[in-house]
């Protein structure tokens, strides 16, 4: 039998703390618990959650809080609970393991079985108490499980071999010999937009899935190539994710994913990494097209993450649950007494017809609120014009977020997770880059200081911190999207410092994470021995770390002329560039980094005298434009340190000068706005 206690109280993962009180007797994941099974012959029982997890309340619920099921654990297993995201290392091997049993995508909760070696050899996701969805009783699982451990060895083995050998074939890169042209990312292109739903928008049926890196893809594309079908791909999908439900119409933000394709119901948890990335792309998308909406989310979210995400040591909270006093979504929806109560009879049937609520409802006899049809149509029957009608939607709305906020919230998990927060570092600065909003700037390089002092020790990162305490070496996710979200803090406030810890991270990448035929590992070469080293370049739920990393140093060359940045980059592309051409839903961030090597970025040096801010009147204009492949630096006179490239380049005669460099030449300075608009913009595609 294992070790009679739940030891998961003294942890700080929030996951785990909620099971804490378990009968399970819970050990983290550590030496201790993988010398007992080791010394006692006995399966390990893996269990990888986290805290917003629905299913994962609903599992523990059925069979973790069971004292008879916990018995048949206790008695037969050594029991690890692991949270996905503070060991994304462990959750990215087994995940893998289970789609080699199954043939099918993963998810969670995982619920492994190990060798005490660490090898899987049997496993599955969420299982009922009771035989049901197809599926056997949780219980009669884990013993049959124990029976073929115990009457079976063979079959056992034989499983945890294959499993161990597909593991390993999965982590061999094949480098691409084909020449990088335009005519990969057209394919590509054309690949992803005959999937794309015409009616509600975004990819494929239900669940649906917001698929921010191809969006981001191809809105870049249409940069490119003027094609307006592939922009109306990217504004149509915007719009409808916009109007669905899995937008938070009164507080701002994203819910995780909707259930079905309209967008309509969500999968009620926020996390931090899809509003990062949601942000951003939406403030690309109305840098493209000027469309209000697309600004108004915008705002909105960044409001919402800074108010409602902020760390109490500093950084961004990881994410909110998705229950509420124990049911899903309680906290979001209404019905029509509780809308015309707070809202007043004059403006709730306003209300309730433009965000679709009725007494049927559309959740579960309530109402999530949605967006079916234009204002301009609903202000029209009201016999309103659009802005009269959105000045009481917003008072409306006000009111209701209000009344929102006495109800019970639901969980927040409020761990500071490294990568994440590079992400959100990098929505902000292009937020602020485009609005000018000093509060998004300021809270962007609070965050980028936090982490580069509370989560580094020596040099090197960490993964996540809670309570006064970091824990975790850090993963190449961490270092790729924390550089790259440092890189557009650069290009936004024109501080050296970020450009610097941008350089020093990506350093840290290629000495410790490199794999010998291109691309990086997903583990430091000093990281605990796992059963396997992953290696990959697709994207989940974020962007492939390999990606990213490939394309901050692309930038990263352009602004330094550091040749060693741009070798890297196109070994990574390289390693995965079959795979993205072929399968570009899967690899769309590792397609942007393509593009930034076939087509190399322009920097812009603004250089000016100390004092003058002619550089920041200027950048605040471009910023306003959808200039995806150019790169800002500010440099002051005496101040910033020059790159080679800039060698020599000043102002002329005194007054501020920008230079527009490209492939290692720079253009004769100007010294007028309208001329360097006029340089980009013919600049701009091919």
């Amino acid at each position: 039998m294992s070790d009679s206690k739940n030891r998961l109280g003294e942890e700080t993962s929030p996951y785990l703390l909620q099971h804490a009180d378990n009968p399970v007797h819970w050990q983290p994941w550590g030496e201790e618990a993988l010398e007992r099974a080791r010394t006692e012959n006995m399966p390990i029982f893996l269990s990888i959650g986290y805290s917003a997890c629905h299913w994962c309340h609903v599992m523990a619920h059925e069979s973790f809080e069971d004292a008879a099921t916990a018995e048949v654990m206790n008695r037969h297993f050594v029991n690890i609970k692991v949270d996905r995201e503070e060991r994304p290392d462990l959750d990215h091997i087994y995940q893998t393991a289970y789609q080699l049993l199954a043939g099918r995508g993963g998810g969670w909760p995982l619920s492994m079985f190990l060798t005490p070696g660490l090898e899987p050899f049997w496993g599955g996701t969420y299982f009922p108490n009771v035989p049901r969805y197809g599926m056997p009783a949780f219980r009669d699982m884990l013993l049959a499980v124990a029976r073929t451990w115990e009457d079976k060895p063979e079959d056992v083995r034989h499983n945890a071999v294959s499993l161990r050998a597909g593991l390993a074939s999965m982590n061999v890169a094949h480098g691409s010999e084909a020449a990088l042209t335009d005519g990969l990312l057209e394919q590509a292109a054309v690949r992803l937009t005959g999937n794309f739903d015409p009616t509600w928008g975004g990819f494929g049926q239900a669940p649906k899935f917001p698929s921010t890196m191809a969006l981001q893809f191809l809105l870049r594309r249409w940069y490119r190539t003027g094609n307006e079908t592939t922009l109306h791909v990217v504004t149509h999908s915007l719009a409808k994710m916009a109007q669905g439900g899995i937008y938070d119409h009164l507080a701002g933000g994203f819910a995780r994913y909707s259930v079905d394709e309209k967008w309509l119901v969500p999968h009620f948890e926020k996390m931090l990494y899809d509003n990062a990335l949601l942000i951003g792309l939406y403030t690309d998308a109305w840098r493209a097209t000027g469309n209000p909406l697309f600004a108004r989310v915008v705002r909105e979210s960044l409001d919402y993450v800074i108010r409602d995400m902020g760390a109490p040591d500093g950084g961004f909270c990881a994410a909110q649950d998705a229950d509420s006093e124990g049911e899903e979504g309680k906290y979001y929806v209404w019905r029509p007494g509780e809308i015309e109560e707070v809202v007043g009879a004059a403006d709730a049937p306003l209300f309730m017809s433009y965000y679709s609520v009725s007494d049927a409802g559309n959740f579960e006899g309530q109402n999530i609120l949605w967006v079916t049809e234009p204002l301009e149509e609903v202000a029209a029957q009201f016999g309103l014009s659009a802005e009269a009608a959105e000045a009481r939607l917003a008072g409306a709305r006000t009111r209701l977020l209000a009344r929102r906020g006495n109800r019970v919230p639901p969980g927040r998990d409020d761990k500071v997770i490294t990568s994440w927060n590079g992400l959100m570092i990098g929505a902000l600065a292009r937020g602020y880059g485009a609005f000018g909003e000093e509060r998004w700037l300021s809270a962007a390089e609070a965050a980028a200081d936090f982490l580069l002092t509370r989560l580094t020790v020596d040099g090197r990162l960490l993964r996540c911190y809670r309570d006064g305490r970091a824990r975790f070496a850090a993963y190449l996710d961490d270092y790729a999207f924390l550089a790259d979200g440092l890189l557009e803090l650069y290009v936004a406030s024109g501080h050296p410092r970020w450009l610097k810890e941008s350089c020093r991270l990506m350093a840290e990448v290629r000495e410790h994470f490199a794999a010998p035929t291109g691309g990086f590992y997903f583990t430091a070469d000093d990281h605990e021995e796992l059963v396997a080293r992953t290696f990959a370049g697709m994207d989940q739920s974020i962007p492939s770390g390999n990606a990213v990393a490939a394309r901050c140093m692309v930038r990263l060359h352009h602004l330094t002329g550091e040749s060693v940045d741009l070798e890297a980059a196109e070994r990574t592309v390289r390693a995965f560039l079959t795979h993205a051409v072929s399968q570009p839903l899967g690899y769309s961030a590792l397609l942007e980094a393509l593009d930034e090597l076939v087509h190399p970025p322009r920097t812009v040096a603004l250089v000016a005298e100390p004092g003058d801010d002619t550089p920041g009147d200027w950048q605040a204009r471009l910023g306003r434009r959808y200039l995806p492949d150019v790169l800002l630096q500010r440099l002051t006179v005496g101040i910033n340190p020059v790159p080679p490239v800039l060698e020599g380049k000043g102002t002329v005669n005194g007054r501020a000068a920008a230079y527009v460099c490209h492939a290692g030449t720079c253009s004769a300075p100007v010294t007028d706005f309208d001329a360097l608009a006029a340089g980009l913009a013919a600049g701009g595609s091919g």
